[in-house]
């Protein structure tokens, strides 16, 4: 089964800047199912279009299976079948010690967060964290992109 094993964290200082790519711009929503345990992404990333089902979380591993879909159709389904406002945010590459990191900017009612992922090949697989990396939110369902649809950024207390 396709699974995704993701460590996430905040970005302490804009240091990152230096070392990363142009970047590029995210729109995504989430279907929610009933049962909690799944959830489907719809995401536009630039001009490419992906629908995504991911399973509940062990760790940092989950089942994850993500398929090309129709610009148009990403677009109409984002407007008509979404659960939630969708999240906006620029996603940015960086290598970093031979691993490949991504940084998303938050934009819209996330703006304000700055993320760090990392995706690996094994829970056990080791790597190192560049400077700019700060707290480690892997484990607080806060940070998940389907929770800031519903619980943006913006309305968390202070």
């Amino acid at each position: 089964m396709p699974q995704e094993i993701e460590r996430k964290f905040l970005v302490k200082d804009d240091n990152w800047k230096r070392h990363a790519d142009n970047g590029e711009h995210f729109r995504q929503s989430f279907i929610y199912s009933r049962s909690g345990k799944s959830v489907v992404r719809i995401r536009i990333a630039g001009e490419q279009a992906y629908i995504t089902l991911k399973g509940k979380s062990v760790n940092f591993t989950r089942p994850e299976f993500e398929y090309p879909i129709p610009l148009n159709d990403a677009r109409q389904m984002l407007e008509n079948l979404c659960d939630s406002v969708a999240v906006e945010k620029i996603r940015y590459e960086i290598k970093y010690h031979e691993k490949f990191w991504v940084v998303d900017v938050f934009e819209g009612r996330n703006a304000g967060l700055i993320m760090a992922e990392i995706e690996l090949g094994s829970e056990a697989e080791q790597f190192d964290l560049p400077p700019w990396v700060g707290q480690e939110v892997t484990a607080d369902v806060r940070y998940c992109n389907s929770n800031l649809a519903q619980n943006p950024y913006s309305t968390w207390p202070s």
